[in-house]
């Protein structure tokens, strides 16, 4: 397929009218990645005029990964602050360009771009993005693949909403489903936690305090039925390559490594999109393709699953401890992805 830098896409740079016919874009520290709304009289020189079909890409806090396409409904008298690269053009269907905004590709040489310290500095360089290539089919097959592509964003919030009931029913549901596992009745094969794991990472061992750019969730914050609790939160700085290192997004599973006999192993699954660090006595999870996060942290958190935990881990004046290598070991029922 076709390949080209994303400058050729021509970021826009529209002159700005009269200011008070406008209102001013800006981005929160943490969103979603549709603008709020903030009346603005005045326009510096790095806010520019957005009209609908436009596509925003954030370069602030570039790792959340915000990219936004102006809708209708929003008319064309509206101004967008300089954190947003906009780009506008008769070469792209603006779903599609949003869709390789976002994805995996592009995400890893945009982040090659960033400069600065902290969340409230980093900031993507425009001159290093309109270097990136993107692929640029015909506006037909752009059309046909933005469409395959919100399907599947369709599909899975309705499977993230499946797996939310999943996880507020517990362990009396999760028997019902699976069966006991420590019978294993319905006689699934058993595998490993690696076979079900595409990664593990240790967290921070940086000092945290009252105030930094990342809230940090610590083995305190998970609790014993696998449910986090927010209400007594530390915050770190981390340098930006370590970011995507030492942060959480959607779906990653924590396990509690070291703690008291009883409690080491906790095990939650984080759900959201606010960005959060996770200390070093915590151990970070991904799934592959294979696996569901609620079902291997339900499995953990169940009668059997701490039965294993305490009889392997290590006690030492205290305290227990069970590590990355150790836990991808832990054998496990390996029940087909399309049951669960």
């Amino acid at each position: 397929m076709k390949k080209v830098p994303l400058g050729e896409v021509k970021p826009s740079c529209v002159p700005s009218l009269n200011p008070e016919d406008f209102e001013l874009w800006s981005i929160p520290a943490f969103d979603s990645g549709q603008p709020e709304w903030l009346v603005g009289s005045e326009i510096g020189s790095a806010k520019k005029c957005v009209e609908p079909e436009d596509v925003l890409l954030s370069r602030i806090v570039p790792h959340i990964r915000r990219s936004w396409v102006v809708g209708p409904k929003y008319g064309a008298r509206q101004i967008a602050s300089g954190e947003w690269i906009i780009f506008r053009g008769s070469r792209f269907f603006p779903p599609y360009l949003r869709h390789v905004l976002i994805s995996n590709d592009f995400h890893a040489c945009f982040m090659q771009t960033v400069a600065g310290v902290g969340a409230s500095l980093l900031r993507a360089r425009p001159e290093g993005v309109k270097e990136i290539e993107i692929p640029l089919p015909s506006l037909p097959e752009q059309k046909r693949i933005a469409a395959i592509l919100d399907q599947a964003d369709s599909l899975r919030c309705l499977r993230k909403r499946a797996i939310d009931r999943l996880n507020s029913l517990g362990q009396a549901i999760f028997s019902e489903m699976f069966g006991d596992p420590a019978t294993n009745q319905r006689n699934w094969p058993i595998g490993r936690i690696d076979d079900l794991t595409a990664s593990t990472q240790y967290g921070t061992s940086g000092k945290a305090g009252d105030a930094g750019a990342f809230p940090i969730l610590r083995m305190g914050n998970i609790k014993e039925s696998g449910a986090f609790d927010y209400s007594r939160l530390k915050y770190i700085d981390l340098l930006a390559p370590d970011v995507e290192k030492y942060t959480v997004r959607d779906g990653d599973i924590l396990f509690n490594r070291t703690n008291s006999p009883d409690l080491v192993g906790k095990t939650g699954v984080y759900r959201g999109d606010k960005e959060y660090a996770f200390a070093g006595y915590l151990v970070r999870l991904r799934t592959n393709d294979q696996a569901v996060p609620e079902y291997i942290g339900t499995y953990l958190n169940s009668p059997v699953g701490k039965k294993t935990l305490r009889g392997m881990c290590k006690a030492i004046i205290g305290m227990a401890n069970i590590n990355a290598k150790e836990l991808r070991t832990i054998p496990i029922p390996l029940v087909p992805i399309d049951l669960l």
